[in-house]
C-alpha cells in the first residue's frame, strides 16, 4: 500500500489558512480573549474568601445550606493551596467555553432533530471530533492563535461541542409526536411549537447535555494547561514535568472540587428551570415541612434574597479593593529602569532554562520591569516568538539542538547572543555497568537495558539529533527505541535505576547537576554523531531589541561560567519545588555582585 501524505495536506491547508485568512484569526483572538478577560477580571476581582462566599450563596440558592457550606469549604481549600488565581482562571475558561459551544450546540441539534439529512451528515462529524485525541486539536489552535487561552478555549470547544449537540437533538426527539400533533391541530406555528411545547419538554436532556459540555470542557484544562492558557492545567503540566506529586496532588485536587461543584450547579439549575424540575421542587419542599431540622437543612432562599446576598458580597469586595495597597514596589534611585514595563519570559523544564529564567526575574523586578514567567516545551515555546506572543528565552542550544526552529523561525526571532559554552550532547550510563564506555559498545547489548533509552521531552532537538543521526551512524536504529518522557521524568528512571543497580542508558547533556549526584560515565562518540559541542543562547522575538533596548543590551553581554551556573542550579535544586523564584533570589543575594555585572545600571 503506497504512503498517503495526508498530514502534509492538512499542513498545506493550514499554512493556506494562515496566508490568507490571518485578519480573521486575529478577529476571532480579540473577541475571545475580551470575552475570557472580562469573566476573569470578574471572577479574580474580589478577595478569595468573598468569591467563595458569592459561589457558596449561589450554591445555598440552588442546593440548599449543606452544599453551601461544603462550597465554601471546598473553595477555602484551595485558596489554602495558594492556587485561587488559577482556579479562577480554570473557572473562567470553562465557562466562557462551554457559553460559546452550547450558543453553537444547541441551534445545531434543534435543527438536526427537525432534518434527518442533517442529523446523518452530523453524526459522523461529531464522532470524529469526540474521538480525535484532544491534543491534536491544540496544534492549529497554537497555529491560528498562538499559545495563551484561546488555543485551550479552540480546542475545548471543538472536543466538548458533540454531547451538546446531541442531546439537544435527542431531547427534541423523546417529546411525545401526538403533544406536537396537537400542538399544530389548534394551529400553533412551528417556532411556537418549538418554544412552548418542545423545548420545555426537552430541558431535561438538555441541561444533561449542558452538564456534560461543561464536564468535558474542565477534563481539557490539563491539555489547554500545555499551550500556556494558565489556570489548573498550567499547574497540573508543570508538576508532571517536574514530577513533583505535592503540587500535582494539590492542583489536581482543587480540579476535583471545582468540577464536583459545577456538576452539581448545572445538575441543580436543570430543576429550577424546567417543568419537571419546579415539580419535584415543590413535592421535596412539601416533605421538608414535616420536620423543622430538614426545613433548615433543605431551605433554598429565594431568587431575589439570593441576589440581594451576592450583590451585598460584591460591593464589599468592590470596596476592599478600593482601600486596598496598590502594593508596588520600591526601587532605589536610578534602579527604575523598567518604569513598570512588562516582558514575558518562557522557559522549557531543562535546569539551566529554568536557573537563567528565574534569576532574570529577580534583576529585571529589580530594575523596575514586570516580568511574566511562562513554561512551554520547547516548539510552543519557538512558535510563540515568532508569533510574538512571548518575548525572550535564554536556552537556545546552537547550532544542533534546536537548528530545527531556527531554521523554520530564525527570520522572525533575534538571537542576543551566547552567554555559556561549549557544550556537549551525550548519551550517559551509571559506572556500575561495564564493558559500556562508548557509543559503539552498545550495538548487541540492548536486551541488557530492555531495548530503550530514555529520552527527554519529543520535541527537544537533541532527541532529534538521537533518532535521525546518532543511533543510524552506530546501527543502534531496531535495537533500541528511544522513549520519550521528560527532563525530571527521565532523571527520576535514572535515580530509580541507579538505587536499584540496574542498567539504564539515557540522554543527557553538559553542563548538567546529574554528574555531581550520580557516578556516570558518558558514552565517548568516536564518529562524532552528536556533532561539535554547542553554546547556549537568549533568543528574543524579532523586536525584541527595539522593544526592550536596554534587556537587550545586557543580554548581549551576559555570560555565566560554569561554576556560577552549577552554582545557581544547586540552589534551586536545594530549594525545592514551586520555590524556584526565592532560590534563585537566595543565590543573587549570595552573589551581590552579580546584578551590577549581569544588568549595570548606568546614569
Amino acid at each position: 500500500m503506497p504512503r498517503i501524505h495526508f498530514g502534509n495536506a492538512v499542513e498545506s491547508a493550514v499554512t493556506w489558512l494562515q496566508t490568507h485568512l490571518n485578519w480573521l484569526f486575529d478577529a476571532i483572538s480579540t473577541v475571545l480573549t475580551g470575552m475570557y478577560d472580562g469573566v476573569n477580571a470578574v471572577f479574580s476581582a474580589p478577595d478569595a474568601l468573598l468569591m467563595g462566599g458569592i459561589l457558596a450563596v449561589v450554591a445555598w440558592w440552588l442546593r440548599g445550606l449543606v452544599p453551601a457550606v461544603l462550597t465554601f469549604a471546598g473553595l477555602a481549600l484551595v485558596d489554602s493551596f495558594g492556587l485561587w488565581d488559577e482556579a479562577m482562571s480554570t473557572l473562567s475558561l470553562v465557562l466562557v467555553a462551554s457559553l460559546i459551544t452550547l450558543l453553537m450546540a444547541v441551534p445545531l441539534g434543534i435543527w438536526a432533530a427537525r432534518s434527518s439529512a442533517v442529523s446523518g451528515a452530523l453524526r459522523p462529524v461529531l464522532d470524529v471530533m469526540q474521538t480525535m485525541p484532544a491534543f491534536v486539536y491544540l496544534i492549529p489552535g497554537v497555529m491560528f492563535f498562538s499559545i495563551g487561552p484561546i488555543p485551550g478555549l479552540f480546542a475545548t470547544v471543538i472536543f466538548s461541542m458533540p454531547p451538546g449537540v446531541r442531546m439537544t437533538e435527542l431531547g427534541i426527539r423523546q417529546v411525545d409526536g401526538e403533544l406536537v400533533e396537537a400542538a399544530r391541530a389548534f394551529g400553533t406555528t412551528p417556532r411556537d411549537t418549538l418554544t412552548r411545547v418542545q423545548l420545555p419538554l426537552a430541558l431535561p436532556t438538555i441541561m444533561a447535555g449542558v452538564n456534560q459540555v461543561i464536564m468535558l470542557a474542565l477534563s481539557m484544562v490539563v491539555i489547554a494547561g500545555m499551550a500556556g492558557a494558565g489556570g489548573l492545567g498550567e499547574a497540573v503540566y508543570a508538576a508532571v514535568t517536574q514530577v513533583d506529586i505535592g503540587s500535582g496532588v494539590e492542583s489536581g485536587l482543587a480540579v476535583v472540587i471545582l468540577a464536583i461543584y459545577l456538576d452539581r450547579m448545572t445538575g441543580a439549575l436543570n430543576e429550577r428551570v424546567s417543568p419537571l424540575g419546579r415539580r419535584s421542587l415543590a413535592k421535596a419542599a412539601a416533605t421538608a415541612r414535616a420536620s423543622a431540622s430538614a426545613a433548615v437543612l433543605r431551605y433554598r432562599p429565594g431568587t431575589a434574597v439570593a441576589a440581594v446576598g451576592v450583590v451585598v458580597l460584591a460591593l464589599v469586595a468592590g470596596g476592599m479593593n478600593l482601600m486596598s495597597d496598590d502594593g508596588k514596589q520600591s526601587l532605589a534611585a536610578g534602579a527604575n529602569v523598567g518604569q513598570g514595563q512588562r516582558v514575558k519570559l518562557g522557559y522549557f523544564p531543562w535546569d539551566e532554562a529554568v536557573a537563567t529564567t528565574y534569576l532574570w526575574q529577580n534583576l529585571l523586578e529589580d530594575r523596575g520591569y514586570k516580568p511574566d514567567v511562562k513554561q512551554l516545551d520547547p516548539g510552543p515555546l519557538y512558535t510563540a516568538l515568532a508569533q510574538g506572543q512571548m518575548d525572550v528565552q535564554f536556552d537556545s542550544w546552537l547550532p544542533t539542538t534546536h537548528k530545527q526552529y531556527m531554521d523554520r523561525y530564525g527570520d522572525q526571532l533575534t538571537d542576543l547572543g551566547s552567554w555559556y559554552g561549549p557544550t556537549s550532547l551525550e548519551l550517559s550510563v551509571p559506572s556500575y555497568v561495564k564493558g559500556i564506555d562508548s557509543l559503539a559498545d552498545l550495538k548487541g547489548k540492548g536486551a541488557q537495558f530492555g531495548g530503550k533509552i530514555i529520552g527527554i521531552e519529543s520535541s527537544a532537538g537533541m532527541m532529534g539529533t538521537l533518532n535521525d543521526k546518532v543511533l543510524k551512524e552506530y546501527g543502534l536504529d531496531g535495537e533500541y527505541k528511544v522513549v520519550s518522557s521528560s527532563t525530571p521524568l527521565m532523571l527520576a528512571e535514572l535515580d530509580r535505576a541507579i538505587k536499584k543497580k540496574e542498567p539504564i542508558v539515557t540522554t543527557l547533556w553538559s553542563p548538567h547537576w546529574a554528574y555531581a549526584a550520580h557516578d556516570l560515565k558518558k558514552l565517548k562518540d568516536p564518529k562524532g554523531a552528536w556533532g561539535k559541542g554547542e553554546q547556549l543562547h537568549s533568543v528574543g522575538k524579532k523586536d525584541f531589541a527595539k522593544e526592550f533596548p536596554k534587556i537587550a543590551g545586557w543580554l548581549k553581554d551576559f555570560k555565566m561560567s560554569e561554576r556560577d551556573l552549577a552554582g545557581l542550579e544547586k540552589e534551586i535544586q536545594n530549594g525545592g519545588k514551586g520555590k524556584e523564584k526565592e532560590s534563585a533570589r537566595r543565590w543573587l543575594d549570595a552573589h551581590p555582585e552579580m546584578a551590577d555585572k549581569l544588568a549595570p545600571v548606568r546614569s
